[in-house]
């Protein structure tokens, strides 16, 4: 049974103007962080990043999210692929960290495995009765990419990614999201709620209090957010200059995108892919965070930074886009602080649920929807 089940989701499902965020306890419970993982990091499409982190056969990345262990990686003929991190024989890890191979072999007792996955060789198994090496291949999960991101599915009977995604590749559309190349991939532990982080990322509200010398003049107010099909959500703004620069750096803003409009060269689009990845694209560079829980009170984040390959070729590319990452680094060092304040805050036994600000908040308002409807 759903541990949540009797908890008052009804201020959640309303229209943003109307509704209120979620519980308190939804934040601050093992209880909540055990029905997330069960409902929802199991069984929804999860995002797990740039493609280009695994770029050509052979090569692979281990994922530890939401205490699942996964390795992902492309086969002999460039397709993705995702594994659960353990050996068919006794349940030993098998690798650790990225890298590159030719297959993957058990370091406890040498079972190995092809980058299909089947089981090639297994040391002296001849003499067990009846076993077969077909029967023994890793356990594999469904893995796609779109637009350059990758999403990974534990459950087998979940809906397509494409049925999942519904309008996400046409809003993006204006954007050359597929072709974009990261640049840096970095991975930090924040002592937040994994959601607390991902919305703070979807709103406008806190920037005049958080960001008052660094991006807030950046930001216009936004647009309406975008009424979508799919487990996402979004909402576009015009900025000053661009978004991925701090205030007093726009003098280093490399060049825009290729064949943006003149509306897309003028602002950002934030989106949220539901659950857990979210990321900004800008006239000029793409950032995207991951967030997944270690607990109630404590998240891993990844940011993945990217660039158009037009512009990595230049002279100049190294130097200025060093002062796009000083941008995210302030960015985050500023979020932070407010992040463990508020999870300190949503700690006290008498926090309650709060009202959303309808224009600089709708994408988090649509995410709590979305959660009650997963959880309720």
């Amino acid at each position: 049974m759903n541990k949540l089940s009797k908890m008052d989701f009804s201020k959640c499902i309303m229209a943003a103007d109307q509704a209120s965020s979620l519980p308190p306890s939804c934040y601050t419970s093992a209880a909540a962080i055990e029905e997330e993982i069960t409902h929802i990091f199991r069984q929804s499409w999860i995002g797990v990043g740039r493609a280009d982190v695994v770029a050509s056969p052979g090569d692979y990345i281990t994922l530890d999210v939401a205490e699942q262990q996964i390795i992902l990686l492309r086969d002999k003929e460039g397709q993705l692929c995702a594994y659960a991190n353990v050996c068919r024989h006794r349940g030993a890890r098998l690798v650790d960290g990225q890298g590159e191979c030719k297959g993957l072999r058990c370091p406890f007792h040498s079972w190995f495995y092809g980058l299909d996955g089947k089981l090639i060789s297994a040391p002296h198994m001849e003499k067990a009765q009846g076993f077969d090496k077909a029967d023994n291949g890793l356990i594999a999960y469904r893995a796609e990419e779109r637009l350059g991101f990758v999403f990974v599915n534990l459950n087998p009977e979940a809906p397509s990614i494409d049925e999942y995604l519904g309008e996400f590749a046409d809003i993006h559309a204006p954007w050359p999201i597929e072709t974009l190349v990261s640049v840096r991939r970095l991975e930090t532990v924040v002592d937040c709620n994994w959601k607390m982080f991902l919305e703070v990322f979807n709103e406008y509200y806190h920037l005049p209090f958080v960001h008052p010398d660094t991006v807030d003049s950046i930001y216009c107010a936004p647009d309406a957010v975008d009424q979508v099909t799919g487990a996402f959500t979004t909402q576009f703004g015009a900025t000053q200059g661009t978004g991925a620069l701090l205030e007093n750096t726009q003098n280093s803003a490399l060049p825009h995108m290729p064949n943006l409009s003149n509306q897309t060269a003028n602002g950002a689009r934030y989106t949220w892919v539901f659950p857990n990845m979210t990321f900004a694209a800008n006239c000029d560079a793409l950032w995207c965070y991951e967030a997944y829980p270690m607990g109630a009170n404590k998240c891993k984040v990844i940011q993945t930074s990217c660039f158009p390959p037009e512009t990595i070729a230049l002279p100049e590319f190294k130097e200025k886009s060093a002062v796009y990452l000083d941008r995210l680094d302030a960015a985050l060092a500023e979020d932070v602080p407010a992040l463990v304040n508020q999870q300190r805050g949503m700690n006290c036994p008498d926090a309650r649920a709060g009202r959303f600000q309808p224009d600089l908040e709708p994408n988090v308002a649509i995410f709590a929807n979305w959660y009650a409807q997963q959880l309720g």
